[in-house]
């Protein structure tokens, strides 16, 4: 049997501290809800003596049926000149009735001197103290070496002592934290293989990731013996984040043939990766690996020949492991392939040869010579594509429209768009006022749809983005406009060029609606 990984998630403590991000008390139930259906094997909940949200989180999460995980409460050791049962910190953390307590100390010397401003021998005590007793109270204890790498490479000597403290007092298991994030793989393996001649408690890892190296990190501690591996998921943390639990656990499972979550949950980490983007409010990157976007997605022409021939010429593993996909996307570069695998999707055959698909390729490299970007627009590249071959009737017909912007006397902006529009054979008249130009104009066309297409309701713009393409003409340059649009199901993105910033975000703005009426159509 493979060796066993424990998975300690952080997200809701650690994570929260990321900038721009705070969860609710609902937010963190449901994440917790999350994380446990994955199949995570701790689950730290906060800081029950910080703030009453978390400690209302103890509260909450008690009646939870959980499957997989254990609820972990963080704190620190004692207060100086402080009796344990007397400490505010400890005795919150035995409240809050989690089966799991996590406590940091200090390693550094410097970091006890100047900071905390003890003795060495203090700090010891506090350590040994703390430990002892949370494991008085019948609780498994993790004991988190606060700046234990930077403490080492000071020293050494006194790092030692200050696990050796925790190992003593009946620590569950001693969590080796790059608090600072400043240390490289190669010292990560050699400081572990010199504690281990001085330790005998489990170990595990925290790796913050201020040089990008918080996953490299974490996984040569796995290799250099480390059983218990602490992060967050999509790497959310203070400053730079923590080691990125997404790629780790992917890379642990499926690269180094360790047991991390249930293997049948791995399917499920795209998912549950975006599940918590959605709820932190943090954006997944197309480029992450595994999970992101583009982790899977093929451009170059000879790339795309070759992985439809074979998935393994360019592709390191399955992406559906990780519920995520492959994906061609169409541009000048990729030839014609992406081109005959979309109308093999709308049950069209093209010859690589034929003549058809020389003309879409000839169409489709003219439209990116003029500022067209297709793979990052999937939607106004599958119009285009029905529109070359004539597979595509049109939902409406614009006959017109007006737009006008006025600045007021009292400083505020005012926009109004006018349409007419022919929908099935009928003339469709509207006008209404938007934040913006393109905000009236969409609301003036959704109106005058809305009657013969009432599941227009369901779908929202929710991002508009504007490039210039060339700047050295100025006020006369074109624009390339991307709309992202949604409804319950599906996110789409489509595209519009133009010298005209109202035309480019028209064109834009349309396609994102065809495209709606269009893939409703085809349920």
């Amino acid at each position: 049997m493979s060796r066993q990984i424990v998975i300690y998630d952080t997200t809701l403590r650690d994570g929260s501290q990321t900038e721009g991000v705070s969860f609710t008390l609902n937010d963190k139930l449901k994440i917790t809800e999350k994380l446990d259906q994955f199949g995570i094997n701790y689950i730290e909940g906060g800081w029950p003596g910080s703030n009453p949200k978390d400690k209302e989180y103890f509260e909450a999460v008690a009646s939870m049926k959980l499957k997989n995980a254990k609820i972990a409460a963080f704190g620190s050791t004692r207060r100086t000149k402080t009796n344990p049962s007397d400490d505010v910190n400890l005795i919150e953390l035995v409240k809050s009735k989690a089966p799991t307590i996590t406590i940091f100390g200090k390693t550094w010397d410097m970091q006890v001197t100047d900071i905390i401003r003890t003795t060495l021998n203090e700090n010891l005590e506090m350590i040994s103290d703390s430990v002892a007793f949370l494991k008085k109270n019948k609780r498994e204890v993790f004991y988190d070496a606060e700046h234990f790498f930077d403490g080492f490479k000071a020293n050494p000597q006194y790092a030692i002592k200050t696990v050796q403290a925790a190992q003593n007092a009946g620590a569950d298991c001693i969590v080796l934290c790059d608090t600072n994030g400043g240390t490289l793989p190669h010292q990560v393996a050699a400081i572990i293989s010199e504690l281990q001649k001085h330790i005998k408690a489990p170990l595990g890892i925290h790796t913050h990731n201020d040089l990008d190296m918080a996953v490299s990190n974490s996984i040569i501690a796995v290799m250099a013996g480390c059983t218990q591996i602490q992060g967050t998921f999509n790497g959310l943390g203070e400053r730079c984040g923590n080691a990125n639990l997404t790629t780790i656990i992917g890379i642990l499972s499926t690269k180094m043939g360790l047991q991390t979550i249930p293997e049948k949950n791995l399917k499920n980490l795209k998912q549950t990766a975006y599940y918590i983007s959605e709820i932190s409010n943090s954006i997944i990157k197309d480029n992450a690996a595994l999970v992101g976007h583009s982790a899977f997605t093929h451009k170059g022409g000879v790339h795309i020949d070759a992985v439809i021939k074979k998935p393994a010429a360019y592709e390191h593993t399955d992406p559906t492991i990780f519920g995520n996909h492959r994906r061609f996307v169409a541009s000048e570069l990729a030839g014609k392939m992406p081109i005959l695998i979309k109308a093999q999707e709308m049950n069209v055959t093209l010859d690589k040869k034929s003549p058809e698909a020389k003309k879409l390729l000839e169409e489709l490299q003219e439209k990116e010579n003029h500022g067209y970007q297709y793979e990052a627009a999937d939607a106004s590249f599958e119009l285009f594509v029905k529109r070359s071959l004539q597979k595509y009737s049109p939902f409406f017909k614009l006959e017109g429209f007006k737009v006008f912007s006025e600045k007021r006397f009292d400083g505020k902006i005012f926009a109004e768009a006018s349409i007419r529009v022919k929908v099935k054979g009928h003339e469709q008249f509207s006008a209404s006022a938007g934040d913006g130009p393109v905000d009236a104009l969409d609301k003036a066309l959704r109106a005058a749809l809305l009657k013969a297409y009432p599941r227009l309701k369901e779908m929202h713009l929710s991002d508009y983005k504007v490039r210039v393409l060339d700047t050295k003409e100025g006020t006369a340059a074109k624009v390339r406009v991307l709309i992202e649009s949604q409804d319950e199901t599906d996110t789409w993105t489509t595209i519009g060029v133009h010298e005209n910033i109202i035309e480019a975000s028209w064109e834009a703005l349309t396609d994102s609606i065809e495209y709606k009426l269009l893939k409703d159509k085809k349920k």
